[in-house]
């Protein structure tokens, strides 16, 4: 009986806050034109084109659905949108610029995917391969790709940390398409977009503390969606079996509920957000100029040229033969230096030592290197083709560089994997290997699930690892800067450094309690690692002790 009665609550309150939304709809559709204008802010149903909103009883269409008939997922996935989402938005457009304009990007997609929720409810399941089932992905796929795009254009921005954990992060909505653990998917793509993040709280997290509130907002989204994929669609997105053709409950959708014509959110900080027109677009270049006229060097020969160049003259001057060079001056032996002894004796042209005569030369080898001599650097070295190949039972990565997408690898209990001349890549190994062996690869940032042994790391600086599952050992020789993140279930992994500065240890602040995979989205406490060692003789020992600092 108790069940039965919160029920009864709960499908009240909703139908109380649907006839509400239409009061105020209907409010707002007296309001003078001219005061409608004003700038204000749109809540998330204008944003998403949501039943209940002013945009959507604009159009001349009445909803096919309605708010207090909607299913329990689509209305448990718009509590999401109207808290999560909103407050993600939120707190995006107090940092402004293109977080704002990326924020915003993500309650689009979420809009997308409403729709997408909506069609399931009433809808047969197409088949996967048609271009119907493609059409149905297609919005998703555009403001997912809109949000992604952010990322690129803007790589060298301040903010590059946080366009790169939500441009990660947005692809999470691609669970739909996951069968039969969509809710294992969205927490794998939480820990790309979390090694990101992470790297938001350390360098705000003394700084600003809206950039902090941000990205734990955007963590809190993926809380909320692991839980409500495990809750209406745990083996995969449920079609109704019993529906009608998806192609005619899209046609016969309103405008209002697809979620594509979501207008940017005003007042958002980025470009637009005053409600202003973009600024027109730079003219194009000017023309390129004229080709030069080609004239000949024969005496009294002139080749006509028409505008921009004549490539019958071109030719022609070719097809002379023996005649091209008739124009060439004879050069006289007494001015060649090779036949010519005087010539080399003056100040005019510098006599060739012994060493650098192609006899003696061949004749004893090369010249050893000037003591203290520094090596060719590496940007005039010759850069070799990136590799990623199996080896035996071996993974060789090497020569790549500045790579936007994450090198992906996954691999088994019986392969190792050689990362080597890899400069500001990411890779992100799955499964279980063996070992991960790297070297000469600076700015590297490595994700791995869980290994047999250890991680070994040389002569690698700004050096950053996520481990998700356990990995017994981490050996760090001649590194400049590391970042290392362990996770709840890898807190007994032991790290051996040599000649290393700078290296800071993440550890997560608590414990996840349960079960859920949610629990496991925590915050991190960084540690560093010691450096100064003091070392005395005692009692005929050496004693070697960590310096610490007081105060």
């Amino acid at each position: 009986m108790a069940a039965n009665s919160m029920n009864n609550l709960t499908t009240l309150i909703k139908r109380l806050e649907a006839a509400t939304s239409r009061l105020e709809d209907i409010a707002q559709s007296t309001v003078d034109p001219s005061s409608a204008a004003s700038g204000v802010p749109p809540n998330s149903r204008a944003l998403m084109g949501l039943p209940g909103s002013a945009a959507g009883n604009a159009q001349s269409q009445p909803p096919a659905v309605q708010a207090e008939d909607l299913p329990a997922s689509v209305g448990a996935f718009d509590e999401i949108v109207n808290t999560d989402i909103v407050k993600f938005v939120k707190y995006g457009e107090q940092i402004g610029g293109v977080v704002a304009d990326q924020s915003a990007g993500v309650m689009r997609a979420f809009g997308a995917q409403r729709k997408i929720l909506l069609i399931a409810t009433q809808a047969k399941k197409p088949d996967v391969q048609s271009p119907l089932y493609m059409e149905i992905l297609t919005e998703l796929q555009r403001q997912m790709g809109s949000v992604g795009d952010l990322r690129e254009t803007n790589r060298t921005s301040p903010l590059a940390n946080h366009l790169s954990a939500v441009s990660e992060g947005i692809t999470a909505l691609g669970w739909i398409t996951i069968e039969p653990d969509p809710a294992k998917f969205v927490t794998d793509v939480f820990g790309g977009a979390q090694f990101f993040g992470n790297r938001v709280l350390k360098e705000y997290k003394e700084r600003d503390r809206k950039h902090v509130d941000w990205i734990q907002s955007f963590y809190q989204i993926f809380k909320s969606l692991v839980r409500y994929v495990k809750d209406h669609h745990a083996a995969g997105l449920i079609w109704n079996k019993n529906g009608r053709d998806a192609r005619e409950v899209m046609q016969d959708a309103p405008p209002g509920q697809s979620g594509t014509n979501a207008p940017v959110p005003q007042g958002s900080g980025g470009a637009g957000g005053n409600g202003a027109a973009p600024p027109p677009l730079p003219p194009p270049p000017p023309p390129p100029p004229p080709l030069p006229t080609l004239e000949s060097t024969a005496p009294g020969a002139q080749l006509k040229a028409q505008d921009g160049g004549d490539m019958d003259a071109v030719f022609a001057q070719l097809n002379q033969g023996e005649a091209v060079t008739a124009t060439l001056r004879k050069v006289d032996k007494s001015q060649m230096t090779h036949k010519n002894p005087a010539l080399r004796a003056s100040s005019i042209v510098p006599q060739r030592t012994s060493s650098q005569t192609s006899l003696s030369s061949m004749s004893r080898g090369k010249s050893p290197a000037p003591p203290g001599k520094k090596p060719k650097p590496e940007s005039m070295r010759t850069k070799k083709p990136p590799r990623k190949e199996m080896d035996g039972n071996k993974w060789i990565i090497e020569n790549y560089e500045s790579e936007s997408q994450p090198i992906q690898l996954s691999a088994h209990m019986s392969q190792m994997i050689l990362i080597s001349r890899c400069r500001d890549v990411t890779v992100q190994i799955s499964g279980k290997a063996n070992a991960i062996s790297i070297e000469n690869s600076p700015g590297l940032s490595l994700i791995v699930d869980s290994l047999v042994s250890s991680v070994d790391v040389v002569k690698s600086s700004r050096f950053a690892l996520q481990v998700f599952g356990v990995v017994p050992t981490v050996l760090l020789d001649q590194v400049d800067g590391a970042t290392v993140y362990l996770a709840p279930t890898s807190l007994e992994t032991e790290i051996f450094t040599s000649k290393c500065t700078g290296v800071n240890l993440n550890v997560p602040s608590g414990a996840g309690d349960g079960d859920d995979a949610a629990d496991d989205l925590e915050d991190y406490d960084e540690c560093a690692l010691p450096e100064q060692i003091r070392s005395y003789v005692k009692k005929g020992k050496v004693v070697s002790e960590i310096v610490e600092h007081a105060g």
